[in-house]
């Protein structure tokens, strides 16, 4: 997370408006009930720690653990677990890494290919539910607008991976 001292000039309410709503609506989808639901309809056994991790897998190259875990903003170990246990129920293989023969990554099967495509077609399909009385125009323009501001958020982001780590002075634990 970056350490960078934030602008000494409060928000606009305009911005006030919208980290509100990207809160309720970060709430919202990631509620448990929530979760569970989507699961159900996409026919898919799997926790919210998995599917993030299928998603971020999903969404790129194979990776090495250590990327997902910096991706997910997640510890190390936890990337393990899941990647374990997504291995085991057939989501996920390890493949050689081209770099480096003796690192691995992680690669969706055929198996999780299926289960995020179902998870994403709930998605997809419970929001247009909710927005079915939006006009197709207004439809694009708030695609339009979110994928600007992911866009800018990342442009603005610092690499976790270029932060110096804190080190604790010998004798703490």
């Amino acid at each position: 997370m970056s350490t960078q001292p934030l602008p000494d000039v409060p928000a606009s309410p305009e911005v006030t408006e919208i980290e509100r709503a990207l809160t309720r609506i970060t709430y919202l989808s990631t509620r448990a009930r929530q979760h569970e639901r989507l699961m159900a309809l996409a026919g898919v056994p799997l926790d919210r720690a998995a599917v993030a991790l299928l998603r971020q897998v999903a969404d790129s190259d194979p990776l090495r653990p250590g990327e997902l875990a910096a991706r997910l903003g997640v510890e190390a170990s936890h990337v393990t677990r899941t990647v374990q246990q997504l291995q085991k129920s057939g989501y996920v293989t390890r493949v050689p890494d081209p770099q480096d023969r003796r690192a691995q990554r992680i690669q969706l099967t055929g198996t999780g290919r299926q289960a995020i495509d179902r998870i994403r077609d709930a998605g997809a399909r419970g929001m247009q539910l909710a927005l079915a009385d939006w006009a197709p125009e207004e439809l694009r323009q708030l695609a339009t607008l979110f994928h600007r501001m992911v866009d800018d958020f990342l442009s603005h982001a610092v690499d976790d991976e270029t932060e110096p780590v804190p080190v604790e002075p010998a004798g703490t634990a």
